[in-house]
């Protein structure tokens, strides 16, 4: 059988992504479950993450979210059977773990797929899910009546928060990047009950759009909103075209109303001693958004579960409904996880 895997490059050598043959223990470990992969997700992968923990290997299993069926149980697993149909995301700690493959052994992180909800669907939608899970009931805490502002709205994580949010009662507002996803933003709808809009100000940050901070103020009448969301954050004021498209730490601080809280997704985030003046001013929390989180502590595994069931779940019955992936077959992998890989904020699924 064939797995991808990363060759990290040695100092400025570049990352290669190979498919070469593998193979998985004939006998079972009692506590894992072994699937045969249906679909794949691919997603940018964060060696030195996986430097500070202590992972380095010359190959990295590539591709964690994957979908399935269970085609052999051990000893000590009693919630899944044969030809279940499972989706989970594979541990890094695992040393017979090889995600992209025909077949995998899958340590504690399994649920069951609801028959209607598509393999390649779930793997390609089930990291950002997570993701919007962790940020919103995790580190925000948000409750029915809160005002939310998600940068890039249009992007795939950023419409997981959108819908997570609105279920939940929690006005919206997000940002456009192209006049093609503030459209896209604006006609939004739940797949069920009243069809309002699910964002109420899609605010537009191209071509010389108007003030993030005004738009916001104007609209909770100069209260600032009670969580911000960014899918990445502008240090400087001089940067790139596509950077001037990310807020500036100065502005997302600024439109935090009192007892704010601030999830972000930059992990070189830096502030200077007058932003941390106005966070303290507002009384206002920093959270960091780490994806790996849940793998740190086995403490944490139930809690884990019931995140991935809940977000499978929400997915089968239409409260969430990620953008589609066109899946690429296994020849392609290569290809599209150098992509990945490289613009970092994409994504792919890979069909078996």
């Amino acid at each position: 059988m064939k797995g991808l895997y990363c060759r990290a490059g040695v100092g400025d050598a570049e990352t290669k992504f190979v498919i070469q043959e593998t193979s998985l223990p004939e006998v079972l470990s009692s506590n894992l479950v072994r699937v045969q992969v249906k679909a794949c997700g691919l997603s940018p992968l964060d060696l030195k993450l996986l430097a500070d923990v202590g992972i380095q290997r010359d190959l990295i299993p590539v591709g964690r979210e994957v979908a399935g069926v269970v085609q052999q149980v051990g000893k000590k697993v009693s919630f899944f059977q044969p030809e279940d149909e499972v989706v989970g995301r594979i541990l890094f700690i695992h040393d017979e773990t090889d995600p992209i493959n025909v077949c995998v052994s899958v340590s504690r992180s399994p649920v069951q797929k609801p028959e209607k909800l598509s393999s390649v669907c779930v793997a390609g939608a089930l990291r950002d899910g997570l993701c919007a899970y962790t940020a919103l009931h995790t580190h925000a805490r948000m409750a029915a009546g809160h005002t939310l502002l998600v940068t890039d709205g249009a992007s795939s994580f950023g419409l997981m928060c959108i819908q997570l949010a609105c279920y939940h009662g929690v006005k919206v507002l997000t940002t456009s990047h192209s006049p093609q996803k503030h459209t896209f933003l604006e006609q939004l709808r739940p797949s069920v009950g009243v069809q309002d809009p699910l964002v109420a100000k899609v605010i537009p940050v191209y071509d010389g759009s108007p003030d993030l901070l005004s738009v916001v103020l104007e609209e909770t009448g100069g209260l600032g909103v009670d969580i911000v969301i960014d899918s990445g954050v502008r240090l400087q004021e001089e940067a790139s075209e596509e950077a001037k498209l990310l807020p500036h730490k100065h502005d997302i601080i600024s439109v935090l109303g009192v007892g704010g809280h601030w999830v972000t997704s930059h992990k070189d985030l830096q502030l200077d001693p007058p932003d941390c003046r106005l966070l303290h001013l507002k009384s206002a929390s920093l959270t960091f958004l780490n994806p790996e989180v849940w793998t740190a502590s086995s403490s944490q595994q139930g809690r884990y579960l019931h995140i991935l069931k809940d977000i499978v779940d929400k997915m089968s019955t239409g409260v969430l409904r990620p953008q589609p992936e066109e899946a690429v077959p296994l020849y392609e992998a290569t290809v599209a996880m150098e992509t990945v890989q490289r613009q970092q904020k994409t994504k792919a699924v890979v069909q078996l």
